[in-house]
């Protein structure tokens, strides 16, 4: 498998989800991925795996991680990377069904199945011996006020001095017999053996805690989890990725957060993120954007795909998802209108470019039928018109009030639109079919900017 993307990782062929084991490591970014290789539907988890010199050109290299053990033989599931003396250790989650679907046996029978934290390791991160080096390290969990012999998964590994730390999503029932999400914490001093050290129950909201990451961003520990059931409102994709702030006590394993929990991307679309340091040592996010429909170019078809990496950082207490420079550089040429309206109509919008502009009020962006605009001072998007409207989806969507500005770094590539706000103060990314007709902006604050 060679195929290449700019910009934004999709899937090869198939189906992809959540970002994998996302790493620098002896000169190349490595991406694994959710990946399964027969269809473009959700099945038998694997690891598929993406590399890249710059964030930007990325090729797919074929499956790492693949069924072999008992543990999970029904799915490697997603989990993260650490260079430990130039060797790079994979952990995931190991997953086996009760029993498969008689129809289909990449689904389990009335959803029940177990999960168990395993690892792998690789000396040039890209070859993986599936059958003699994995190493189950924290079996099925089978104390209900602990977590759930299911759903706990997602490792996510850190060293900090000699210490080695994992933190784990699950759920535990509350006092009223109802499900909310939980945090684990496991220490080690050999990155194999692994203790359980604390636990975390905040009030961040959702019944199972997704893809959990815990990183320090300055002088402030963040904490970026995908709770499911985060919106109660009825609409498809209820599960978002929050992000929030806090203070983690290493010695005792025990998290405190603030009050300024909230969505990573405003989209909706945008879920279970990770991060890593980038080659400059800056904390970086990337996340899965969740598509409802397959995508056919010619003989290939595909589901899924990956935003552009962002810059983290906390200022003022907030914290802001920017665009990377790998990013602005890679679409930094000016172009006239004219050129952008023919890039439009000629390639069907399927060469990527960008737009900056600050918008007010009375503002109107169209793009392809993608429409944006402030009220009351909120920054809308409307996607009725390129977005399929079966299964109660989220067509409008809206950030929180603004300030004094809204400033617009917007990046259109096909299937994607990132919108990054006042330098990314907010960002705004969403999922879109069928662009097509022309570039349309009415009563700008500001003069656009095109490039490509």
């Amino acid at each position: 498998m060679s195929t290449k993307h700019f910009l934004h990782l999709r899937a090869p062929g198939n189906w992809i989800n959540d970002p994998n084991g996302f790493i620098y490591f002896k000169g190349y970014y490595h991406l694994f991925y959710q990946y399964f290789p027969y269809g473009p539907q959700w099945g038998t988890m694997h690891w598929g795996h993406a590399v890249s010199t710059d964030l930007v050109h990325w090729q797919h290299k074929g499956i790492a991680l693949f069924p072999t053990k008992e543990y999970d033989k029904n799915g490697c599931f997603s989990g993260s990377a650490l260079n430990i003396d130039d060797t790079l250790y994979l952990y995931y989650t190991g997953v086996k069904y009760k029993c498969a679907d008689e129809e289909n046996i990449h689904v389990p029978k009335n959803n029940e199945f177990f999960s168990a934290q395993a690892m792998i390791t690789s000396d040039d991160g890209f070859t993986f011996d599936n059958f003699n080096g994995k190493k189950e390290i924290i079996p099925q969990i089978n104390d209900l006020s602990v977590g759930h012999p299911s759903h706990t998964r997602d490792p996510k590994v850190w060293k900090s001095d000699d210490t080695y730390y994992m933190v784990l999503g699950t759920q535990v029932k509350d006092s009223e017999d109802t499900y909310k999400g939980r945090l684990l914490f496991y220490t080690s001093t050999d990155a194999v053996n692994w203790s359980l050290g604390g636990t975390f129950d905040g009030q961040i909201g959702g019944y199972m805690w997704e893809c959990p990451d815990l990183f320090t961003c300055g002088t402030d520990d963040v904490l970026v989890v995908s709770p499911m059931g985060y919106f109660k409102d009825g609409l498809n994709c209820p599960d978002q990725a929050v992000c929030v702030t806090g203070a983690f006590d290493e010695k005792n394993c025990r998290l405190k957060i603030n009050d300024n929990a909230r969505p990573v991307d405003y989209g909706t679309d945008f879920y279970a993120p990770q991060t890593t340091t980038d080659k400059d040592g800056r904390r970086i996010i990337i996340g899965w954007m969740r598509m409802p429909e397959v995508v056919s170019d010619g003989d290939t078809q595909w589901i899924g795909m990956m935003c552009s990496p962002r810059i983290v950082q906390v200022i003022d207490g907030h914290i802001y998802f920017k665009m990377h420079p790998e990013t602005e550089h890679a679409i930094s040429h000016s172009v006239s209108y004219k050129q952008l309206h023919d890039n439009c109509l000629s390639a069907g919008y399927n060469k990527p470019f960008r737009i900056r502009l600050a918008v007010k009020n009375d503002s109107q962006i169209n793009i392809g039928g993608y429409k944006i605009y402030l009220k009351d001072n909120c920054l809308y998007t409307d996607r009725t018109a390129v977005y399929p409207g079966d299964n109660n989806p989220r067509l409008v969507v809206h950030t929180p009030p603004l300030a004094d500005k809204c400033d617009l770094d917007i990046i259109v590539d096909g299937h994607l639109i990132e919108i990054f706000i006042n330098d990314g103060y907010d960002v705004l990314s969403q999922i879109v079919y069928n662009l097509t007709g022309a570039v349309a902006i009415e009563n700008p604050a500001s003069e656009p900017e095109f490039m490509m």
